[in-house]
């Protein structure tokens, strides 16, 4: 065959491989349409009215979680706001996130708004966590025990520096 053949040939597979990729899942767009609104509501308001408005916004969100993820956030929020008080309440992609000077530092995720079997409790690169060359930066979580708990208490102290 021709390279000129070999290449139209290739062309063809190419397209037709990336018709088959769907884009973002209803969850993804979903996201990303709350991180939007997010943005929006935000910038009409202060510093002040942010930061009262992002805890009863995180609230709301635990609330409305299935009970596995909502006693998971409400345990995750009472730590994170004990373990560093300087942290902000808000929402993030419409999941719980808490942050410093406006940037997120860390963030649960509930296993059901992207149906997976495992809820997630991250930390953006904006944490404080750097060690060597490779570090975590989320955890799968399905349940605390007081030993998680302290690790989580421990990686947010860490995080906010």
């Amino acid at each position: 065959m021709s390279p000129r053949k070999e290449t139209l040939k290739s062309a063809k597979g190419a397209t037709a491989s990336a018709k088959a990729v769907k884009g973002f899942t209803n969850e993804e767009r979903g996201a990303m349409q709350e991180r939007a609104r997010e943005l929006k509501a935000e910038s009409g308001r202060g510093a002040a009215a942010k930061q009262a408005d992002g805890e009863g916004e995180v609230l709301a969100k635990i609330a409305e979680m299935p009970e596995r993820d909502r006693a998971l956030a409400e345990r995750l929020h009472a730590l994170v706001k004990a373990s560093a008080p300087a942290l902000s309440a808000k929402t993030w992609y419409g999941m719980p996130a808490y942050a410093k000077d406006g940037s997120v530092i860390c963030f649960f995720q509930s296993s059901h708004r992207f149906k997976t079997r495992y809820a997630t409790f991250g930390f953006s690169d904006k944490a404080n966590l750097d060690a060597g060359n490779v570090w975590p930066v989320a955890f799968a979580v399905k349940q605390l025990t007081p030993d998680d708990e302290a690790k989580i208490s421990a990686l947010v102290k860490q995080a906010v520096g």
